[in-house]
């Protein structure tokens, strides 16, 4: 199967910029402001767009407030700057476009690495990997190597769900807007499997009986911050994630959302 085979992100996040029209970089060029020695989209503020629907990477508590291992990363990352982190939530492929528009400082939304990714994004150090994994019900046949016959539900322009559709073909794979539709609709027999990241596959097993992940792994991804092309903020960025990996805080906080 061709996992790493260039995909279409590329083309689609050039459509969508595209249809914003030429001023966005003059936009971008409007709304950044200084904080200090550091130029950021909302002043003192280190703007992060996400999808807080991806556990336990960033997802939202009872009290609407935000956390998760991305969430935590990037506050830690806003002190070393003198910054206020703001996250802004909204939909994956969103985040993506807001920062290559230059609407947000960084996103983190376990954002993996992809070529096509970098031809129009920049990307900091890997902070974690992660793999791709299949979800199933428990009384399943599939299989790693029968998911061509199979309906596969992905969130939508995700690496999974380019993946799954370059090698088995979009009429094999249903895009939802988060996984945990996505798992609502195996649930509801719409779907056959789910292929998700690794890390929120476990936690929506644990909170959903019935259903299992598949012992074999699809693919292996690393995840990085992702900035608009050239911007001034990865290297302060990149240089003070460097310091919270050398002096182990974010595997700390890796270890805290994912005990195994």
């Amino acid at each position: 199967m061709k996992k790493l085979a260039a995909v279409s992100m590329a083309a689609l996040m050039a459509l969508s910029m595209t249809a914003c029209g030429s001023g966005s970089t003059e936009t971008k060029a409007a709304s950044t402001v200084a904080a200090g020695d550091i130029k950021t989209v909302n002043e003192g503020k280190l703007t992060m767009s996400t999808n807080a629907a991806f556990p336990p990477y960033e997802m939202t508590t009872d009290s609407g407030d935000y956390e998760g291992i991305d969430v935590e990363i990037a506050n830690a990352i806003a002190d070393k700057l003198g910054l206020e982190l703001q996250i802004d939530d909204m939909s994956f492929d969103s985040a993506l476009l807001a920062v290559q528009q230059g609407k947000s400082d960084i996103v983190m939304a376990g954002v993996s690495v992809t070529d096509d990714r970098l031809s129009v994004m920049d990307f900091s150090d890997t902070y974690t990997t992660s793999t791709q994994v299949v979800i199933v019900p428990e009384d399943s046949d599939v299989t790693v190597d029968s998911l061509g016959d199979c309906m596969i539900g992905c969130q939508k322009a995700t690496t999974g769900y380019i993946y799954c559709s370059d090698d088995y073909g979009t009429d094999h794979v249903t895009a939802y807007d988060n996984g945990a539709t996505a798992v609502q609709a195996l649930q509801n027999g719409q779907i056959d499997c789910v292929v998700i990241d690794s890390a929120p596959a476990q936690a929506f097993v644990d909170t959903t009986p019935g259903l299992k992940i598949l012992d074999t792994e699809y693919v292996t991804e690393e995840y990085a911050i992702g900035f608009g092309k050239n911007s001034a903020l990865k290297d302060p960025v990149n240089n003070a994630l460097k310091e919270l990996i050398k002096d182990g805080t974010v595997q700390d906080i890796i270890d805290k959302y994912i005990t195994e």
